[in-house]
């Protein structure tokens, strides 16, 4: 399965309106509950939070990648959300963050989540797709970009 199979036109923003990490993240996980992908918003958003407590997701270059494992996730997805101000996601780099996908995943799936985020984590390496994914103006689009340097990675 591939990125394709996560990543769904109403599970993407294209403007965020929090401006902050702990907002971010809320209205991501909204995107979850409004589509049944969790059966639980304030677990998520708990889990989600511990784990940025352990280190930030917010891994550079504009990019944060949150992730959660939990058993209020039903099924895994993507949600994927952009901000054109940027926001302090206490990155790596110490800049905004941009783009931001949170990785959802059901408590007993096994390394999935890993697999997922391993394979955006190499494709947002690349200068031009983050450049691309900012300039995008549909869900779409955005969807269609991802799947296109997916497909070139094969």
């Amino acid at each position: 399965m591939g990125l394709k199979d996560f990543i769904k036109p109403e599970l993407i923003k294209m403007e965020l309106e929090s401006q902050d990490k702990e907002g971010v993240i809320k209205e991501l996980i909204k995107l979850l509950k409004g589509q049944d992908y969790i059966t639980d918003e304030k677990s998520v958003f708990q889990s989600a939070m511990e784990r940025e407590q352990k280190s930030t997701t917010g891994i550079g270059n504009g990019i944060a990648i949150p992730h959660v494992k939990s058993k209020a996730v039903k099924k895994p997805a993507i949600v994927f959300g952009r901000s054109k101000k940027g926001i302090n996601f206490q990155s790596l780099d110490k800049k905004p963050s941009y783009l931001f996908f949170l990785i959802a995943a059901p408590e007993k799936s096994k390394d999935q989540h890993l697999k997922l985020l391993a394979k955006l984590s190499r494709m947002l390496v690349h200068e031009d797709f983050r450049e691309a994914l900012l300039q995008v103006s549909t869900p779409e689009g955005l969807r269609e970009v991802i799947v296109v340097r997916e497909n070139s990675f094969k």
